[in-house]
């Protein structure tokens, strides 16, 4: 049998070969595969099957730190800080805190996510197949496409804003927004391994950036107190807690897809704290210089009518910033502005492995060919909406942890309880009839988004438990998603189990317990 035929074979169809023969179970002739390899040197061409632990790359778990950190600290994340200030009326206090506090709830959701990936080899979206059936893992994956499609739209159109400035008008926003997706869909096209290889070292030149944007903003910064106290500050604050928290927990559906090559003995605890502090120090770097701008942006009146500029925003007022820099401070700025590619990679690259696992038959077209097509989805959304990003930032992101809050629950509860003693049988994967049927995450899930709804506090709705705090509500969106999927999913599971006759936590062995 030829090395060609080998790889069409059944084994290869389950990842039980090195990644290089694998072909994401597209079934195409030895012909078409090495026309692929031909035209396509290079390209990761696994797709969502399992990695096997004998085919595991020995890579320090230090990358776990250093990817997180590369994608978290960029242009696109400062924006989030600017919103207590300029959008709810905090003072810089009561700002940090919030934003101290709800990254830390955000970073726990997410490292246990990426504690999954080495044990189990799978990605994170195949691995709620366990939890949520795999019809619920089909409405995930769908969440999660919309999710990191709106990530990516945020980080295109920021980028975009920042790249006019620097090259004027004779650089229309609508092209710099394609230039941003192209440099993002050019590292993304050729998968894991350049994607860890550029995040691995991205974040450091922005660091430095980021150091001197607090120095030449300083003078701007002013300290005032929140415009509003008792109740209404605690709705301020909840509702700016929401958007932090989202935009942590935003990461959790895909954290595991990063570490599936890592062996499968890799002490958890350290990926655990590894990705914490990955995640925890960036963000809350990023996000207080972001407070700091938005504070200044009450203070000068010309940066306010710059930042309130469709077609120029939060981008310009940081080149404004370091204009008294000369040259150096536009390059620093163009620089900037390419950092959005580091928080756009993971967003492009996951949501093609989610749109994978819709089913077998988008399995069959390999991974890099949805990879372009996402590309192209939220670049025409960036050019659509490319005067109303401050708009998009705050209802986006608050949305978001009212799905990705339930997901992780129950991802918990069915790792820390049920599967306890019992592990994962892995091979299962890919078998609906071995799988849960997933009425009780799928319940769990929706009781969950039912206690967001109740507690959401949107400019379009607010929830009758999210009227209770203070003359314009608070969000206790995710709060009470936390506390309806908790015991919901506790006490359904445990039915699921006992009467289903479908799936009862067999005894397998279970090394990949973690």
């Amino acid at each position: 049998m030829t090395s060609l035929e080998k790889s069409a074979s059944p084994e290869v169809l389950d990842g039980k070969i090195p990644v290089e023969n694998t072909m994401n179970e597209v079934e195409t002739s030895g012909r078409a595969q090495t026309w692929f390899r031909k035209v396509f040197l290079g390209v990761e061409l696994r797709g969502i099957e399992r990695v096997m632990p004998e085919d595991r790359q020995s890579k320090g778990v230090i990358n776990n730190l250093l990817m997180w950190w590369s994608v978290n600290c960029v242009l696109t994340t400062i924006p989030i800080g600017t919103l207590g200030p300029a959008i709810f009326g905090m003072g810089l206090r009561d700002t940090i805190l919030s934003i101290i506090g709800f990254t830390i709830l955000g970073c726990f959701t997410t490292a246990f996510c990426a504690t999954l990936g080495p044990k189990l080899g799978l990605r994170q979206m195949v691995i709620s197949r366990f939890s949520f059936g795999w019809w619920g893992a089909v409405v995930l994956s769908l969440l999660n496409i919309i999710t990191q499609i709106g990530f990516s739209v945020i980080a295109v159109i920021l980028g975009g804003q920042t790249l006019v400035y620097v090259c004027g008008s004779n650089l229309p926003l609508s092209v710099a927004i394609i230039i941003v997706s192209v440099m993002t869909l050019l590292i993304c096209f050729f998968g894991y391994d350049l994607v860890h290889k550029w995040e691995r070292y991205a974040w450091i030149l922005i660091s430095i950036i980021m150091c001197i944007l607090y120095g030449t903003g300083h003078k701007y910064y002013s300290w005032t107190p929140s415009t509003s106290s008792g109740a209404d500050l605690a709705g301020s604050v909840l509702s700016f807690g929401g958007v932090v928290f989202g935009s942590v927990i935003g990461w959790a559906p895909i954290a595991a897809d990063y570490n599936v090559m890592l062996p499968e003995d890799t002490n958890a605890w350290k990926v655990f704290g590894l990705t914490f502090l990955g995640l925890f120090i960036p963000l809350v770097f990023v996000e207080t210089l972001g407070a700091l701008y938005g504070a200044a942006l009450i203070n000068n009146p010309a940066w306010n009518a710059i930042y309130e500029d469709g077609n120029a925003g939060l981008g310009s007022v940081l080149g404004e910033s370091l204009s008294s820099l000369g040259g150096f401070g536009k390059f620093l700025v163009f620089i900037l502005a390419l950092s959005v590619v580091s928080n756009n990679v993971p967003n492009t690259y996951s949501a093609a492995l989610s749109i994978q696992t819709l089913g077998k038959p988008f399995q069959r077209i390999p991974r890099f060919i949805w990879t372009v097509l996402v590309a192209v989805i939220y670049t025409v959304a960036g050019v659509a909406g490319k005067s109303r990003l401050s708009e998009i930032l705050n209802n986006f992101l608050s949305i978001l942890s009212y799905w990705t809050t339930p997901f992780v629950i129950v991802l918990a509860l069915e790792h820390f309880v049920f599967r306890r003693r019992n592990g994962y049988n892995v091979d299962d994967y890919n078998d609906r009839s071995k799988l849960p049927l997933g009425l009780a995450g799928g319940l769990a899930f929706i009781i969950g988004v039912v206690g967001a709804v109740l507690g959401m506090n949107q400019t379009w709705y607010v929830g009758p438990v999210g009227k209770l705090t203070g003359t314009y509500g608070g969000d206790l969106g995710f709060e009470m998603a936390i506390g309806f999927t908790t015991v919901s999913f506790l006490v359904l599971r445990h039915f699921e189990l006992k009467y289903s006759g479908r799936e009862q936590l067999r005894e397998y062995p279970s090394p990949n317990y973690i």
